[in-house]
């Protein structure tokens, strides 16, 4: 539905997740540093669309080191990619909480601007801000639900693990998230 382009390597599979758990349980940085770079993208882009970009990096930095702690606690029948994505969104909960109570209106979730680009692409940039508007009208959880499903591409049965909820619930949050969106690109102009 919405098209936002991240940079994901795609060539890795679980089990060379899982060889590199257990490498870096063993104290081997070398393997932790892979995983690190492995999925360090995914989780910038799912912070940078839940989170204030000018933080993005302290709190990607805050993900990978959440993890390097818990690495030990790691149920090793789960997926890493799952139970980082888990971390991320408690690190993005727990910023958007902090933000909350230092201001009373949230910050903008972009600071890109069009003059960081020799040529922009000015109707990318166009629905690009439109869609980071209109998550900004979503609530935490329907904005959750629909970076990580529609955005990152993430499925529905790893979303309810990440978020521990129903799958039920996932659906629904879905559901109307999207329907929420809709209504306000449609109140933009936007034709669906």
């Amino acid at each position: 539905m919405f098209v936002v382009q991240t940079v994901s390597d795609g060539s890795h599979s679980e089990n060379d997740d899982s060889r590199l758990v257990q490498q870096s349980l063993q104290g081997d940085t070398q393997s932790f540093r892979s995983l690190y770079r492995r999925h360090q993208q995914r989780v910038r882009a799912i912070l940078y669309q839940l989170c204030d970009g000018s933080v993005l990096d302290d709190l990607v930095q805050e993900v990978f080191l959440r993890a390097w702690r818990g690495l030990p606690k790691f149920r090793q029948s789960a997926k890493f990619s799952t139970w980082l994505y888990r971390i991320a969104w408690n690190v993005a909960a727990d910023y958007r909480q902090a933000a909350a109570k230092g201001r009373s209106q949230l910050q903008r979730l972009t600071t890109h601007t069009s003059t960081q680009q020799d040529a922009p692409d000015v109707m990318h940039l166009h629905y690009q801000d439109l869609v980071q508007r209109g998550l900004e009208h979503l609530s935490f959880d329907h904005r959750t639900v629909l970076v990580l499903h529609d955005l990152e591409e993430v499925p529905q049965k790893d979303i309810a693990e990440i978020l521990e909820i129903p799958l039920g619930t996932v659906k629904s949050r879905l559901f109307h998230a999207r329907a929420a969106m809709r209504q306000f690109l449609e109140t933009e102009g936007v034709q669906l």
